[in-house]
């Protein structure tokens, strides 16, 4: 059978889509692509010319590195797969600069990026509050890198998905005790008793709180085993139409090199 794509739901940052004729090791496989395969930018490195700010460098550091940038897959490549050897050029490494004095609230969109094409995904994160007098300049190195190595670089934040819901009402006698007991409310009583209509079924969360209230065991609660409800967030760093076709990419890739790897043998 060939696999299926129901989108659901799709925005820039954030989709929910069915996909189904497929088995749990493949829907697990694009979860885990999307948080720690698809490579981004995330700043790595900072050069502090001037801090008189309450926090310790360390610490603005770390602040620093979990703002996402946005990135140009096409462009840039991991440190450890550019040609460089890791020395940096425009290939694997963007430099930002920041520079403010207080008193104002530092925010990211305050910094100034070598390539205009990367920027942080959202301009309003705050860095710092800075008082009368206080000052930071530092200028900021972002390196592409994978998720699987640090958080800094996970560009999927909420990616996760579980098995369809199937729901079948069998003789009925309209008691209603399951549609008190759903905790989301999706079961009603029909014309041939209880029932979920149209998209209510991918509210189901499995519990089985309906099946325990039924005293004639006239509810079955199962899953499709190749059917799967996905939700999945980016940060920013792609759009989560571009997480997901990356992250289907490097599905792709990996098994090409396995095939590749095999037929050397």
């Amino acid at each position: 059978m060939t696999m299926e794509v129901d989108i659901l739901e799709l925005s820039e940052r954030s989709a929910k889509f069915v996909l189904s004729n497929t088995s749990a090791a493949f829907a697990n496989g694009i979860r885990r692509a999307a948080l720690s395969d698809v490579p981004t930018l995330a700043i790595e490195y900072v050069n502090l010319y001037n801090n008189t700010s309450v926090l310790f460098d360390e610490q603005l550091g770390l602040r620093l590195s979990l703002i996402p940038l946005t990135t140009d897959i096409e462009e840039f490549v991991p440190v450890d797969e550019c040609s460089c050897d890791g020395a940096g050029c425009p290939a694997c490494m963007v430099a930002l600069t920041l520079s403010a004095e207080g008193p104002k609230m530092v925010y990211s969109g305050d910094f100034v990026s070598s390539d205009e094409k990367i920027q942080p995904a959202d301009k309003n994160i705050p860095i710092i509050d800075l008082k009368e007098g206080q000052k930071v300049v530092l200028e900021a190195i972002a390196h592409m890198g994978y998720g699987h190595d640090h958080a800094r670089w996970q560009a999927g934040v909420a990616c996760g998905y579980k098995n369809m819901p199937m729901v079948a009402f069998n003789d009925c006698d309209e008691c209603a005790k399951c549609v008190s007991e759903c905790p989301q409310n999706i079961i009603k009583i029909g014309p041939q008793g209880a029932e979920i209509t149209g998209d209510d079924i991918l509210k189901c969360i499995l519990c089985k709180l309906c099946v325990a209230a039924c005293e004639i065991d006239a509810i079955k609660v199962s899953e499709n085993e190749n059917s799967f409800i996905f939700t999945m967030e980016s940060d920013g760093s792609y759009t989560v139409e571009e997480l997901i076709i990356n992250a289907g990419k490097n599905i792709k890739d990996k098994a090409v090199r396995m095939v590749e790897i095999l037929d050397s043998l």
